[in-house]
């Protein structure tokens, strides 16, 4: 308590918001509470400025958002080698939807540059059975009618700029879009 019987406040990031605590509070945080005040206020500072960056990427159509993923593009085109190795130099892999929010923001890039681009899923010994590149199974899709249709031949998926997906071979060069 503070002499004058007022209690000490501190801004605090805690994950993925902030909040105000008061210090008897912060032995409940586990290892964050036990950081220095100022420490906790520094990375209350990163973590606003890093949404105010990720506001000014999303503005100028450099990223897109869904959930918690981030989706970004240089607005290159290469082929499905390039695009995986560049994404994953980056930090990330590339786009794979797995919902249609996720679609979505996939799109928003693929329309900001009016290109076609790569997903994060190939084909499987199985014709016509896609999984995404760490192996699971493909469970939503949003396939362009009578797609896919490659019957092997076909291993990459590219997104339309109407968001539908087409199975395609992966030497063609479409726009990476890295998913984080």
């Amino acid at each position: 308590m503070h002499p004058a019987g007022k209690k000490n406040v501190l801004l605090l990031l805690n994950v993925n918001e902030f909040e105000l605590l008061i210090p008897s509070e912060f032995e409940n945080l586990g290892p964050i509470g036990l950081l220095d005040p100022k420490v906790r206020m520094g990375l209350a500072d990163l973590k606003h400025r890093l949404s105010r960056l990720e506001g000014v990427l999303a503005l100028k159509g450099i990223i897109s958002k869904a959930g918690d993923k981030v989706f970004a593009s240089n607005g290159k085109t290469v082929d499905f080698a390039a695009a995986l190795q560049s994404c994953e130099r980056a930090g990330g892999t590339l786009a794979a939807p797995k919902n249609e929010e996720e679609n979505k923001a996939v799109l928003e890039l693929a329309k900001q540059y009016n290109q076609y681009a790569y997903l994060g899923m190939r084909e499987s010994e199985t014709v016509g059975q896609f999984k995404y590149l760490d192996g699971t199974s493909v469970k939503y899709t949003n396939w362009y009618p009578n797609e896919p249709r490659g019957r092997g031949k076909e291993k990459c998926v590219e997104m339309y700029t109407d968001g539908t997906w087409n199975d395609r071979v992966c030497t063609v060069h479409r726009l990476a879009v890295c998913e984080f």
